[in-house]
């Protein structure tokens, strides 16, 4: 979302503490991901408290987050502050205001990653690890590319090749790409969405990889699980990434990950071949493994989470191997 109403108003406060850590990460964290050869990565993740916002980079582009405090403001007063933020972010990186998407705080409640902001925002295709993908920073609540699973992502794409890969909550079918670059034979994007199913494929043509091989399947996914279950369907790679809760009208039931995680991996589990391996994550911070899986994974949440989150609890990922 773009505050346009403020646009033109100045800095009322102090704000040299948070632009200079702001230009000092950019100038820190731009090195790194030229070496990494990324360009989408974390500049800022409420550094400094009395600036609770969390500022990523999309290839020249910033999308910049508030984080909800529960402090006490005027609606004036709060897009005042907002709007001083994001005149100082600008300032900092040496960007025109126009090219900073400000989302303001709101809770996330069922199909949150899936509203659409109001406001329609504009399309671009960013690089990541020699892969490529459509993002848009006004449109929809998240980007299109979620910068804190780089690192599975590139795990999976070395563990892809020959394989058939399913990608359960696909969302934009980020995994997919990776695993089709990385020789996976198939793969099979699940998702309750029209539009991010259609984005998935979008972003397999961008890579030249929209081929028969790599489809997408409209389905609450705990149904499709079953079905694919009693269908025999079997698997050697599986990424599940669900969100922490969904009670969308198109799910015939209501989706807890912290309940619900048995019923996934468990279900996961029997879709794959011998020696498959599945991916498990998600970002409830509270979330607390089943008792019952942790003999059947590894805790990779160390290694998953890139350097640019600063080891942030962003997520938690687990990888099972079937016996």
């Amino acid at each position: 979302m773009r505050l346009y109403l403020l646009a033109d108003r100045r800095p009322m406060s102090d704000l040299s503490s948070y632009k200079n850590r702001l230009a000092k990460n950019a100038k820190h964290w731009g090195k790194w991901a030229r070496r990494q050869g990324i360009q989408c990565y974390r500049l800022y993740d409420r550094d400094v408290p009395e600036f609770p916002v969390v500022v990523d980079w999309y290839a020249g582009k910033v999308h910049l987050a508030e984080v909800e405090t529960g402090w006490v403001q005027t609606e004036e007063d709060h897009e005042a502050w907002l709007a001083e933020l994001w005149y100082a972010t600008g300032e900092a990186l040496g960007i025109p205001e126009d090219e900073i998407s400000v989302k303001l705080r709101r809770r996330q409640k069922g199909e949150a990653q899936y509203e659409k902001t109001g406001n329609e925002g504009d399309e671009f295709v960013v690089e990541e690890d020699g892969l490529k993908f459509i993002v848009n920073l006004d449109a929809y609540l998240d980007t299109g590319l979620f910068l804190d699973h780089r690192n599975t992502r590139k795990r999976v794409r070395g563990e892809a090749a020959g394989k058939r890969m399913l990608n359960l909550f696909c969302y934009t079918g980020a995994f997919s790409v990776y695993a089709a670059a990385g020789g996976a034979r198939e793969t099979v994007s699940v998702d309750l969405s029209n539009t991010y199913l259609a984005w998935a494929k979008r972003n397999l043509a961008e890579n030249g990889l929209d081929t028969a091989a790599h489809t997408q399947v409209r389905a609450d996914v705990l149904q499709w699980l079953g079905d694919a279950e009693r269908a025999g369907e079997k698997f050697d790679l599986i990424v599940c990434d669900p969100p922490s809760f969904s009670n969308s009208k198109k799910m015939a039931g209501i989706l807890d990950v912290q309940r619900d995680q048995r019923y996934l991996v468990e279900t996961a589990l029997d879709l794959l071949n011998p020696g498959g391996v599945l991916y498990f994550s998600n970002n409830l911070r509270r979330f607390k493994l089943d008792e019952a899986l942790a003999p059947l994974c590894e805790d990779i949440s160390a290694e998953s989470v890139p350097e640019d989150f600063r080891n942030k609890r962003i997520h938690q990922c687990f990888r099972f191997v079937k016996a």
